[in-house]
């Protein structure tokens, strides 16, 4: 039978079907995969060390020769044990292996062997090796792959398969990557990448093989991501012709940061050419992204065309109302909502103005792109908080309008390395400066100790006309199923938090409760009474992360603090700090992990959310940077975006001159390379 990528890993030969169940396990379905399962560490059999100079207490590789023949004994309830020694010829090293009945066979006296163990002082002060793996010298200097197991599947049986794969496909194994990057990069070829990450001589070897494989993994994903983009960027968006943003700056009673000018400036620039926009607005929290976003729709309108604005929540959606309006009053510029909560007639009616291109600006909901809504002369498109969709989302949003311009918001500060990996179909504007007059929020980090302090600074505040949050990493006992919510080291819910505490600590302030587990219109409607005021303290969970602008919210409280990300920490932190009143952050945690007082440490000292994100990548890995796998995109096999910047760099480099010349990848040198970005987000879609 031929081998090819695409055969059942249960035709290779020595697999099988049962064998073939375990490589399943490992999702390992294909010789293609097999090929790409690459090892997760070495062991490095290259003998460096004589037994006198070799380190004690540490895995190493002798050479050696077994220079007299194991001798078997019975040990305490009948343990089988073997003994031998061997020598480098300077040094002696005593071997003991345990309940192995095969190894004094399988060894022969005055022959050369590799001992990899771990090398310690017996009783006698002699150098000894307990249980050590035995491979004859010749031929196995190398490094020796360890690979994720399963079952009765180890290392050895996988690294067999692999070199059976190899043998078959042997060099004719297809390329990706064009012969012109191989050159320019200096690449090792695919066959020679895979021979070297699987069966390396040396760490050199591996070095060259994972350069190889990362650059085409990186090159395939922006591929992918960029490509998006370009499916869009053919046709022209709605091109603005005349630049009215100092018209709308003279209107507003506040002066804009440099950054949010320059962002303005940005993207003025891109909607004035024949492709639409596709930028990232990134700013922290409380920096101004609304003022940037509302100066790019004044400039829509004033050109003829029409803009729309979605957010997550319908408070946050009615909130945005509010703000436009005040924004655009006087204007003659009309801004209208459209969400899931009105009535059939208030929808028709404003789906209509929207239509006949009464409505300039629509601010709303998911409801803001079903199927019934027609926009008259859409130009604009402006997600907020949206940074929990990823490319294939976004690309589907546009299809809403004639290639409109795309404005994504987003109040999660991303290092730029995850950036180019989440919003690679994006140009990046970044917010780094606060509007003035915004005070940082004072950050504590208490154990339960303090709660009834807490208590008491949340009353004064209260008093003070102000209101708090206090969060909660449970919606409800039953997550955690601990009877008691105050026994230390439990995790509070929120439902039975405020079941306790509002009838008692906070009798007289009235309370409100908050989670994920409640229908939309309740959550709805306990967000809007605190928003305006009705609430005093609002018991929730992370649900508020993305959620109202509250200026009279000056006190977060975050129980059991260590249960979150940093990122995460930074968002919830970010309710508060939005009025001129001092705010406060007080993070309470009775957990004695170093990493987890290491995040909260990180809290204290800084405000600054950029910074947070490069300490939570440093951290957590880029995989749950947001708390949720970012949806939308393919896992990374090799690539570390923490060490393999430069490679990233390069490949989006080269991503972007590849569509450049050859849009539709109809080059045969960028043939193969379409086939496995395609295959890339197809597993994924």
């Amino acid at each position: 039978m031929n081998i090819s990528s695409e055969t059942n890993i249960r035709y290779l030969k020595g697999i099988g079907e049962k064998k073939a169940e375990l490589f399943n396990k490992l999702g390992v379905y294909t010789v293609g995969d097999l090929l790409t399962f690459f090892p997760r560490a070495y062991e490095s059999w290259i003998s460096e060390k004589s037994i006198h100079s070799a380190p004690l207490n540490t895995k190493v590789c002798i050479k050696a020769v077994l220079s007299s023949q194991l001798v078997s004994s019975r040990g305490r309830g009948g343990l089988l044990l073997c003994r031998g020694l061997a020598t480098d010829g300077p040094g002696i090293m005593s071997l003991l292996f345990f309940n192995n009945k095969y190894i004094s066979q399988s060894l022969k006296e005055g022959e050369e062997y590799l001992f990899y163990g771990v090398l310690k002082l017996n009783d006698y002060g002699t150098p000894e090796m307990i249980s050590p793996k035995v491979v004859k010298a010749e031929g196995n200097e190398y490094m020796h792959p360890v690979y994720p197991q399963t079952g009765s599947l180890n290392s050895t049986q996988i690294r067999n398969a692999v070199k059976t794969a190899l043998d078959s496909l042997g060099a004719s194994l297809p390329d990706l990557l064009p012969a012109e990057l191989i050159k320019k990069y200096r690449l090792e070829g695919f066959y020679d990448a895979l021979m070297k990450i699987h069966f390396p001589k040396n760490e050199e070897d591996i070095l060259k093989a994972r350069r190889r494989l990362i650059f085409e993994e990186l090159l395939s994903l922006q591929l992918g991501i960029l490509s998006t983009r370009t499916d869009a960027s053919s046709a022209s968006g709605k091109r603005i012709k005349t630049d009215y943003t100092k018209q709308f700056l003279s209107g507003l009673p506040f002066s804009l940061t440099s950054a949010q000018s320059r962002s303005i400036s940005e993207c003025v620039a891109d909607m004035q050419r024949a492709e639409p926009m596709r930028r990232l607005i990134q700013g922290d929290v409380g920096s101004g992204k609304t003022a940037v976003a509302a100066a790019l729709m004044y400039n829509c309108a004033r050109n003829g065309f029409q803009s729309v604005l979605m957010a997550p929540t319908e408070v946050l959606a009615n909130q945005h109302l509010k703000t436009f309006r005040r924004f655009f009053d006087n204007t003659g510029i009309s801004v209208d909502i459209l969400t899931g909560s009105m009535g059939a007639k208030a929808k028709r009616e404003a789906k209509a103005r929207l239509k006949n291109g009464e409505t300039d600006i629509l601010i709303g909901t998911h409801a803001v792109i079903t199927d019934d809504v027609e926009y008259s002369s859409l130009g604009l498109v402006v997600t907020d908080e949206q940074h929990r969709f990823g490319v294939c989302q976004r690309a589907r949003l546009r299809e809403k309008g004639e290639n409109p311009h795309v404005l994504v918001m987003s109040a999660t500060p991303i290092p730029r390395t995850l950036s180019l990996i989440i919003y690679g179909d994006l140009d990046i504007s970044i917010l780094d400066e606060k509007p003035a007059g915004r005070r940082c929020v004072k950050t504590y980090a208490v154990d339960t100790g303090y709660r009834e302090r807490i208590y008491n600074f949340i009353k004064k505040q209260a008093d003070m006309g102000r209101q708090a949050y206090i969060v909660c990493p449970l919606a409800t006992e039953s997550e955690d199923g601990d009877e008691n919510p105050f026994e230390e080291k439990s995790r509070l819910s929120a439902e039975e938090y405020i079941k306790q505490l509002s009838t008692d600590v906070f009798a007289g302030y009235t309370t409100g409760l908050l989670h994920g587990k409640m229908k939309p219109k309740e959550k709805d409607a306990v967000m809007k009474s605190f928003s305006d005021g009705e609430i005093q303290i609002l018991f929730c969970t992370v649900v508020v992360e993305v959620g109202i602008d509250v200026p009279n919210a000056t006190v977060m409280v975050i129980e059991n603090a260590e249960c979150f990300g940093l990122s995460q920490l930074h968002q919830l932190r970010g309710r508060t700090g939005r009025g001129s009143e001092q705010s406060y952050c007080i993070l309470i945690s009775d957990s004695k992990s170093e990493h987890a007082a290491q995040r909260l440490r990180i809290m204290c000292a800084t405000n600054d959310g950029f910074k947070i994100a490069d300490e939570d990548l440093k951290m957590r890995g880029p995989g749950d940077f947001f708390g949720n796998r970012q949806s939308g995109l393919p896992n990374l096999k090799l690539a570390d975006l923490m060490s393999d910047t430069k490679i990233l760099y390069a490949a989006r480099t080269e991503a972007l001159e590849i569509i450049k010349n050859d849009p539709q990848f109809s080059l045969s040198e960028n043939k193969m390379l379409k086939v496995q970005f395609s295959k890339l987000f197809t597993d994924i879609s």
